[in-house]
């Protein structure tokens, strides 16, 4: 007889009691299983997240030897909960972070929590697709000779878009000023496990590396990794603390199985045929565009291939993204101001890029002159001129204005719009007319009460 079968008395969270409390309709359409697998850490002998222990650490452990980390740490609230532990653990109040431009939201969430100062590194601009590329290390060198007290550089590799920077560069400029490296590689999974997809940062000298498995790994949805290097100066310990302040206490065992599921698979013979799959995928659909007239593909080098950003002549991102929604019921990753984002997973078959050319070769026919372009902007290409610290922005007193007379006031929130999660305003920002082309979504905004820039 099987655990499923044996008969039990449960007098314990989750209160469904192994879905017998769920609503009929959706336990149905679930499956009767999916809710018996429905239970928190520290019951039939599964261990706990906080500390780990039992099962779960012995995942973790496992998880750290197939990367070569000191130590891997489970996220159950994506990579968002591993970038406000590090900032928490190791960013002082009034030290300075040296951080990339395009950064996600949660890296600014954070340093609002900790009170750290971000030394602003600007990324090279592709104008042309209206996107932010790699980080040159010179300008990482510049600003940690210029600036003693720097606590951490936090870089974001690759882009959204798959665009990647020199980290083994800048991982030896980080060691020779004796600063740690953090990098937020939520979108390189994938990376360790095929010699076609670029190095991973923890194999190329970061001190902390946060990946987000459900990205590109094929866990559930916000489950993320964070992995602590074997010869790091970060206090350890530290981390591991504040992520006990941040994560949850009743952590769901589906999404920490399926974490376990993925790392699992990624050392299968089928795990890695799927991400040479994948590839492969990825390379074919990027030959048939070439063969187009009107879109065209974005090529950087180094990059990641699984990455396909393409754009159209007089259509902007969300158009064509909207094209290949209604008329071909194609679902796509994101959509900036020149183009949009598909992804070459795991989970897809050679007949899913087949059918997107046949659409896009469809597409690349049409006249779409008569399209009316877009004022609004998605993608923020602007550069913070900042006039109040992050946390004294935030936790100072609020106003609410309309947008348009936001103009010369200081921001006293993120606005982030996600994807990508990168922010057009975060606090302490000065407000200005550049900025209101990316705001089309808000009627009034959060400002410091009695603050004013002109």
């Amino acid at each position: 007889m099987n655990a499923f079968d044996k008969r039990s008395y449960h007098f314990h969270i989750p209160g469904h009691t192994r879905g017998k409390g769920v609503y009929e309709p959706f336990k149905n359409f679930m499956g009767d299983k999916f809710f018996q697998c429905d239970m928190t850490d520290e019951f039939d002998g599964i261990g706990t997240l906080n500390p780990p222990t039992g099962p779960i650490k012995e995942a973790e452990e496992l998880c750290a030897e197939l990367f070569g980390a000191q130590k891997s740490l489970f996220l159950l609230n994506g990579s968002t909960v591993g970038n406000i532990a590090i900032a928490m653990a190791l960013s002082l109040q009034g030290k300075k972070v040296i951080v990339n431009r395009n950064c996600h939201r949660s890296v600014l969430t954070g340093m609002i929590a900790s009170g750290a100062e971000p030394l602003w590194v600007i990324p090279n601009k592709l104008e042309e697709w209206s996107l932010w590329g790699k980080i040159n290390p010179e300008d990482i060198e510049d600003l940690l000779s210029k600036n003693n007290d720097v606590e951490m550089v936090w870089l974001t590799n690759p882009t959204y878009e798959g665009v990647v920077s020199d980290i083994k560069e800048i991982s030896r400029i980080c060691k020779k000023y004796d600063v740690p490296l953090v990098v937020d590689e939520a979108h390189g999974t994938l990376w360790k496990f095929n010699d076609e997809l670029p190095a991973p940062s923890l194999d190329l000298g970061a001190d902390i590396v946060v990946q987000s498995f459900h990205k590109t790994g094929g866990s559930m949805a916000q489950t993320s990794v964070m992995h602590i290097a074997k010869d790091t100066k970060f206090d350890v310990e530290a981390l591991v603390h504040a992520l006990r302040l941040l994560q949850t206490t009743s952590p769901s065992i589906i999404l920490l199985a399926g974490l376990d599921a993925a790392r699992a698979q990624l050392e299968t013979e089928e795990g890695l045929h799927n991400i040479q799959v994948a590839i492969d995928n990825a390379k074919y659909l990027s030959g048939e565009i070439e063969k187009l007239k009107h879109i065209k593909q974005l090529k950087q080098s180094p990059c990641d291939p699984t990455k396909i950003f393409i754009k159209a002549d007089n259509l902007s991102g969300i158009q064509l993204e909207t094209i290949l929604e209604q008329d071909y019921n194609i679902e796509v990753e994101a959509a900036s101001d020149r183009g949009i984002l598909m992804l070459s997973n795991i989970g897809n078959e050679r007949s899913d890029f087949e059918y997107l050319a046949d659409c896009l070769r469809e597409v690349d026919k049409k006249d779409y002159t008569k399209f009316v372009k877009e004022k609004a902007k998605h993608m923020p290409m602007l550069i913070p001129e900042i006039r109040m610290n992050l946390r004294q922005a935030f936790y100072a007193e609020k106003e609410e204005v309309k947008k348009e007379d936001a103009v010369g006031r200081i921001s006293a929130e993120v606005i982030a719009e996600c994807p990508p999660g990168i922010a057009i305003l975060l606090p302490g920002e000065l407000i200005t007319a550049e900025h209101l082309p990316y705001l089309e979504n808000y009627e009034v905004l959060e400002v410091v009460k009695n603050a004013y820039c002109f």
